[in-house]
């Protein structure tokens, strides 16, 4: 079997940041082959075990061909035969369909390294469409590296696009969707996932209610600009105070709140 490091560990080496996670890729290998030398599986859709010293994740290389609509219309195909390339081929962005050898050698097919110096976020190829939680993976990676200049590059945009108006996004579950925001809050610039949202159109379909706040037709009015843009400088703010994600979330969503004027009891101010 041969073991390839992929992934972010690879991204962020050449991007000289620090390794999250260190994940592996098994070309030429089976279950069985694992098992018997001392792997521990643990991935429940996929071949996926546990190294025996390091309890690192090593993945048997994989291929995956859409069924049926949704982010789990897939089915996956894991044997021996599969190459690192076709491996790599089913990743979202060309900076993530990268791998490092054991002997050091850079595996680029789709010139990540390349897109990682001109700051692009890339898709691989055209299969980016078959899985809508790719949208939010694109947003969420567009607000981990704004602040070292990556954009998401115009095909990949007008990609995400024809992917919302084909309705392709609407298969996501409320719960994917959440978890994807959740991790997006964590990031360094936060207000750049509803922003890259927004410019491909996903915002409307998946928040709709904060989407709401820029097409309000009383927005303009609002003393201190359009209400999304506020919300989106208090969840700048809230970002420079705390790391947690709760309360960002908090920041983003309190022009939510807002009380609608004519239900004010002139007098107090209160609720009548």
């Amino acid at each position: 079997m041969d073991c390839y490091l992929v992934g972010g560990a690879v991204r962020d080496a050449l991007l000289g940041l620090t390794t999250r996670d260190r994940d592996w890729v098994v070309v030429g290998s089976n279950p069985e082959d694992m098992l018997a030398s001392g792997f521990q599986p643990v991935g429940q859709d996929f071949p996926v075990f546990l190294h025996p010293q390091t309890h690192e994740e090593y993945a048997l290389a994989r291929r995956e061909r859409k069924v049926s609509p949704g982010y789990r219309g897939f089915t996956i195909d894991a044997s021996s035969h599969v190459t690192l390339e076709e491996d790599l081929a089913r990743r979202d962005l060309t900076i993530n369909a990268m791998a490092r050898a054991r002997d050091g050698r850079l595996i680029d097919p789709w010139h990540g390294a390349r897109d990682i110096e001109q700051r692009r976020l890339r898709h691989v190829s055209a299969s980016f469409a078959e899985d809508p939680v790719r949208i939010l993976r694109v947003a969420r990676f567009a607000a981990r590296y704004t602040r070292l200049g990556f954009t998401v590059a115009e095909e990949t945009m007008a990609l995400m696009r024809t992917m919302v108006t084909s309705g392709e996004i609407d298969a996501l579950v409320a719960e994917r969707v959440w978890q994807e925001i959740k991790d997006a809050l964590s990031e360094d610039c936060p207000r750049r996932f509803f922003e890259t949202l927004s410019e491909c159109q996903a915002l409307h379909r998946l928040l709709p209610e904060l989407d709401h706040l820029a097409t309000d037709p009383d927005a303009d009015r609002a003393p201190n600009g359009v209400p999304r843009t506020r919300a989106l400088k208090a969840l700048d703010k809230s970002a420079a105070l705390s790391g947690d994600p709760r309360i960002r979330f908090a920041a983003l969503v309190h022009e939510l709140g807002d009380t609608d004027p004519t239900l004010l009891n002139p007098l107090t101010n209160h609720p009548t």
